[in-house]
């Protein structure tokens, strides 16, 4: 009779202890097999923040909807209620879709590398609007504190948006 089948792979989240030697690399010790195994899942680190931040960031917007609508407006918008309906909508749609486009990463490869570029161009455009529109005033290095700290967050999350846009799931 054939040899029975081996074991089946353990779950992708889980750590363990390999077997044998897998390469011709001198090993520091245990900690280097769960250093190449997390190693894989770094970039869900960035890519988890960067979504649930976008999320929030537009699922937020529908709290002050009227308020954010006569502030596009008061800078000069056209079509400010539908404005911002596009940017809530879009900020939630690129958060939920950069966290999909990684959960389908070996289910679904093309998609899911279509998915992760198409929302970091999407953070992109929505954060470079956000720095130009809304924040043309604040700056990275004077002004006050608070806005200094601001300014850095999206500054943050274009730097991510575009990690995303040109690296995909490569």
């Amino acid at each position: 009779p054939p040899p029975p089948p081996p074991p089946p792979p353990p779950p992708p989240f889980f750590l363990q202890a390999q077997d044998g030697i897998p390469d011709a690399q001198e090993s520091r010790g245990l900690g280097d097999v769960y250093k190449r195994q997390l190693y894989n899942y770094a970039h869900f680190l960035l890519r988890i923040t960067l979504g649930i931040s976008f999320f929030l960031h537009g699922y937020g917007k529908f709290k002050i909807i009227d308020g954010f609508t006569s502030f596009l407006g008061s800078q000069g918008i056209l079509y400010p209620k539908l404005m911002t309906y596009l940017v809530a909508w879009g900020e939630m749609l690129a958060g939920i879709t950069i966290i999909i486009g990684g959960l389908l990463i070996k289910s679904l490869p093309v998609l899911s590398n279509l998915l992760t570029r198409l929302s970091g161009a999407g953070v992109i455009v929505i954060m470079i609007s956000a720095l130009i529109i809304a924040h043309s005033d604040w700056s990275i290095f004077i002004g006050e504190r608070g806005k200094i700290l601001f300014a850095s967050e999206q500054l943050f999350l274009l730097t991510i948006g575009l990690y995303f846009f040109i690296k995909g799931n490569d």
